[in-house]
């Protein structure tokens, strides 16, 4: 809907992204990402809002609207764009022998957690998720669609789903006290000493009997 100016002009009726700006929509949509992840990174999932995103990025809040929905949604656009890098285990654990896999999934996941640039985004994720029971869930349904499900489908032995969850229970605790709450020793310990000690744990889960 729309209504004209006293300038002749037409103005757009509220809650209506301009043709300018749909028409910039994967610049404009990185954007208003990026400014979500910032957010709720600084700010946790209750405390952030579609308009204080939308200030951040520089763009109208119906715009955030018009590509996303909900503040849930805009959360778990957020969360897949910023998890991408950790959908690639499947991959990490089928390549090798099945008696390493525990060390190459290990490893792997403390090594996106590891590099600066993937821990920022999922320092954000994890903390709001703690926090917040909305938030939980959509890191949940991510974890179990995108990630749990993959690897089970890989996994020839007896309780898949189980022995997959309590592998991934073990990883997420270890990252939740090692890099968000920052417990010692465990904060500060050798990646590798921590690999070695970690990575029994998850082929056990994983493998035995």
């Amino acid at each position: 809907m729309t209504e004209a100016t006293g300038a002749g002009r037409v103005r757009r009726g509220r809650g209506r992204p301009s043709r300018r700006e749909t028409a910039a929509a994967p610049a404009t949509r990185d954007r208003i990402l990026e400014a979500a992840r910032e957010e709720f990174s600084e700010r946790g999932y209750e405390k952030t809002s579609v308009r204080g995103i939308a200030k951040a990025a520089g763009v109208d809040s119906a715009l955030v609207h018009h590509y996303f929905g909900t503040k849930e949604q805009v959360f778990e656009a957020a969360i897949e764009v910023a998890f991408a890098p950790a959908l690639d285990a499947p991959e990490a654990f089928a390549a090798g022998p099945r008696e390493a896999v525990g060390e190459r999934l290990t490893r792997f996941v403390f090594g996106v957690w590891e590099n600066p640039t993937t821990r920022t985004p999922l320092l954000a994720i994890v903390r709001s998720a703690v926090n917040n029971d909305t938030a939980a869930a959509v890191f949940r349904r991510l974890v179990a669609a995108q990630l749990l499900r993959r690897i089970v489908g890989q996994l020839d032995v007896p309780d898949p789903e189980l022995r997959t969850e309590l592998a991934a229970s073990q990883l997420i605790g270890v990252a939740i006290l090692r890099y968000v709450i920052k417990v010692e020793p465990l904060a500060s310990v050798d990646l590798e000493q921590l690999v070695a000690r970690v990575a029994p744990v998850v082929q056990g889960h994983l493998t035995n009997p």
